[in-house]
């Protein structure tokens, strides 16, 4: 992927703070975050469900610890700096093509954990996107893991767990996470599960908007397509139990099949409209 052109300045870095703190999620939209939360691997958001529900008073989270803003200079920062930039090209215009607004979000980078308005964010949980504050957070360790743990190497793998973050903050500005929270208490669990599974199928599916419109920039280089493609194949809810548990189980899928992933990527990448990624009523 090229990455000439400027970095966002929406862009905080908390790298290197220590954080020892503890954060509360409130009720609300605070309980749907742990359900959408961008998880890419190890942890069932049911089991996050299920210890956000003994939390019964709301609160306010502890303050988060201020980072440096603006594109950072070392070379992995500048370059999630570039590809945020870019979505905020692609979602701006297409926000203004509907006759909206588009708000753009924060993307924060941090080591180890970090406060977020949705409680304490830790590494583990992978790169996750937080409503109440409008922020993505990531550690940049990930991209390791992505590479290491599953072989999904390449720049633009990485640019497209990015770019799937910045679509559930779409979903957010667009009402879509808050009829989800609704849903929450009129569906039964595994109702509700394969209601998740579709919005995180539609992040896919934005994330693969903003390729579309990329590969129009000339951002994209040979092979770029085919990154994402195994990435998406990668972290499939059935590839990854097959990995870790040797059977697979749909029931418990959080985020999609591999075959799901990679579909429904595509069909944003071929499209680049917003109004192709209804993944609600498609399979």
């Amino acid at each position: 992927m090229r990455t000439e052109g400027p970095g966002s300045s929406n862009v905080e870095d908390r790298r290197g703070q220590r954080f020892g703190g503890r954060g509360l999620i409130g009720g609300g939209i605070g309980t749907i975050v742990l359900v959408v939360i961008g998880m890419f691997f190890g942890i069932d958001p049911r089991v996050i469900m299920g210890l956000a529900d003994t939390v019964q008073q709301v609160q306010a989270p502890a303050e988060a610890p201020a980072g440096k803003l603006g594109a950072p200079a070392d070379e992995m920062g500048r370059f999630v700096a570039v590809v945020l930039a870019d979505t905020e090209k692609t979602w701006n215009t297409l926000f203004r093509q509907l006759g909206r607004e588009y708000q753009e979000p924060r993307l924060v980078l941090f080591t180890g954990a970090t406060q977020t308005a949705c409680g304490t964010g830790q590494a583990a949980m992978g790169p996750f996107y937080c409503p109440l504050d409008q922020s993505v957070y990531i550690d940049l360790a990930f991209y390791q893991q992505l590479r290491d743990r599953f072989r999904a190497p390449g720049d633009f793998a990485q640019a497209y767990v990015i770019a799937h973050e910045i679509g559930h903050h779409v979903q957010n500005q667009l009402g879509i996470m808050q009829k989800m929270d609704a849903y929450r208490q009129r569906l039964s669990e595994t109702q509700y599960n394969a209601l998740s599974v579709r919005l995180e199928l539609q992040a896919d599916c934005f994330a693969g908007v903003w390729a579309h419109h990329a590969n129009n920039r000339q951002l994209l280089e040979a092979g770029d397509v085919d990154e994402a493609m195994n990435a998406a194949a990668a972290i499939g809810d059935d590839t990854m139990q097959r990995r870790t548990q040797g059977r697979i189980v749909p029931d418990s899928f959080t985020h999609g099949s591999s075959e799901q992933r990679m579909r429904w990527f595509m069909t944003g990448m071929k499209t680049g409209q917003i109004s192709a990624c209804n993944t609600f009523e498609g399979t």
